[in-house]
């Protein structure tokens, strides 16, 4: 199997290079590149199309989410494999995590993340399944919380649309197989009720649904109930 072919676009040079040498020093990923600014940045990508693009929010010249709207919208016009995009930030304000989705971002991570966790952000996020560091998944289910709860903040379908439906999320989900029930636990999982409060709402056992949750995080293949709900979201999978 070929390398996860990556590129890196920071605009600190020393947190660009220590990027690169971790990326470089884990197997199965190979680094081909990387920009210190927006517009190097978008040049590269378009040249070397690469499978994974580690980019940072803040840029100078252009901002990492217009350059990941340019550079993906690019890509589909001229009908090109999509590069899977992680954005990479220090900042979790529900702006900047709500602008990058909609600019097509398939992960978010905090800057301060380990490179162990950076491994298996990429690798995740090249074989298709989202990788939310947790604090972003948060700010995520907040919003979703926030809508249900006050109409005068704007309707759920608003919500989802900010962060931008993706077909290829509604073929993972597709694909995942979920029964009626399964499904029905995913959707109140995303409005983040607990097991107890799932089991309650639905006249089962709290053993029951744990049962449920399992099956349902394994054909999702991610490793838990948050990230099983953002990609729920970004699927559209909510009542």
């Amino acid at each position: 199997m070929s390398d996860i072919r990556v590129v890196v676009i920071e605009d600190h040079d020393l947190t660009r290079a220590g990027l690169e040498a971790a990326l470089h020093r884990r197997e199965g990923i190979s680094v081909i590149g990387d920009a210190g600014n927006g517009i190097q940045g978008l040049r590269l990508l378009e040249v070397e199309q690469p499978d994974v693009a580690v980019v940072d929010i803040g840029l100078p010249d252009i901002d990492g989410i217009e350059l990941v709207r340019r550079f993906l919208s690019s890509q589909a016009e001229a009908n090109q494999g999509k590069t899977k995009v992680i954005m990479l930030t220090m900042h979790k304000t529900p702006d900047s995590v709500l602008a990058a989705f909609a600019a097509g971002a398939d992960s978010y991570c905090m800057k301060d993340i380990s490179m162990d966790r950076l491994e298996e952000a990429v690798k995740a996020t090249h074989a298709g399944n989202p990788w939310i560091d947790p604090q972003i998944a948060d700010i995520i289910l907040q919003q979703v919380r926030q809508s249900n709860a006050d109409p005068s903040q704007g309707s759920i379908e608003k919500t989802i649309a900010i962060k931008a439906l993706d077909p290829e999320y509604e073929e993972i989900v597709d694909k995942a197989d979920l029964t009626d029930r399964e499904i029905g636990i995913l959707q109140l999982i995303v409005r983040g009720y607990s097991n107890a409060e799932i089991a309650d709402a639905l006249f089962l056992t709290v053993g029951t649904i744990k049962t449920h949750v399992r099956h349902i995080l394994n054909k999702l293949c991610v490793d838990d109930r948050t990230h099983a709900a953002v990609l729920a979201l970004r699927a559209g999978i909510i009542e």
